[in-house]
């Protein structure tokens, strides 16, 4: 079985909507997201405008601030204060990654805890390994609602997660402890990576490796969720894992594209709204 994250994308872009139309109803304004661009990097150019367009399906107002590669780190950070102080905007997104000259941890840290709706800044970070309510990354938080539809049972479940990035292998991790699963984490130092992963009920890969994973690595009838995104050599989309090779030897996997990716954006729309109605009701 295939699981299509742009499916279940549509289902919950169809709540929000629903939720939206009630508030502007209500005579309330509209959820805003800001998006800060830094340069003119192709990939970070078509995020973004990605992002713009699920702000209008939705109804969400959007703010996107564009700036030239040469801004200073102060410049960026003055627009960030900008945007902490401006009671129109509940959620700011500054795309990553940012130019060389720019030390991303010191925006991140200034962005205002409350409207940190990509789930990065320390406190956030905190709330998610203590298990309070905070702001989750948005693509961990994609998986989990993949697994979810799907009906994948966790608890007790060997998950093993390829990756252990800030962005997503070890947020995902995390999430995936907190629903009583037994956690294998594995990295660029790991040995004998295929004996590992051949153990994984749910094998979750997020390496940046054009189709890295193969059936070798895969147990018979396993989970596989794929959050890579790579251009293979002829400058095709594809994912960590070999779709075409793995897909006959387990029981449920994410493609790419269509996968793992729409869902990174519904959730980025999710915590928005989370951030507005945390905003209005105080």
């Amino acid at each position: 079985m295939i699981i299509y994250g742009s499916e279940i994308a549509k289902n919950i872009k169809a709540d929000i909507k629903s939720r939206v139309d009630e508030i502007v109803a209500s005579g309330k304004r509209k959820p805003c997201l800001c998006v800060i661009l830094v340069g003119d990097d192709p990939a970070s150019i078509s995020y973004v405008k990605g992002k713009e367009k699920a702000c209008a399906e939705i109804g969400f107002a959007s703010k996107m601030i564009t700036l030239p590669q040469e801004t200073s780190e102060e410049e960026l950070l003055d627009i960030v204060r900008e945007c902490n102080n401006d009671d129109n905007i509940d959620g700011i997104l500054v795309q990553l990654p940012l130019p060389k000259h720019i030390n991303a941890h010191n925006i991140i840290i200034n962005i205002d805890p409350n409207k940190d709706v990509d789930g990065l800044h320390p406190l956030n970070v905190a709330k998610l390994y203590q298990s309070q309510d905070g702001f989750v990354p948005c693509t961990p938080q994609g998986v989990m609602q993949i697994l979810k539809q799907a009906n994948v049972s966790l608890a007790g479940k060997h998950v093993v997660v390829i990756g252990r990035s800030h962005l997503v292998g070890s947020p995902v991790a995390r999430l995936l402890l907190n629903e009583n699963a037994t956690v294998t984490m594995c990295h660029s130092y790991t040995q004998d990576l295929s004996s590992i992963t051949k153990l994984a009920d749910i094998l979750v890969v997020c390496v940046g490796k054009p189709r890295m994973i193969t059936k070798e690595y895969v147990k018979e009838g396993a989970v596989v969720i794929d959050v890579g995104v790579n251009r293979d050599e002829n400058g095709k989309l594809c994912g960590d894992v070999d779709f075409e090779n793995v897909k006959e030897k387990c029981s449920l996997i994410t493609p790419v594209p269509k996968g793992v990716g729409p869902m990174t954006i519904c959730m980025l729309l999710v915590n928005t709204l989370k951030a507005y109605e945390g905003r209005i009701n105080g």
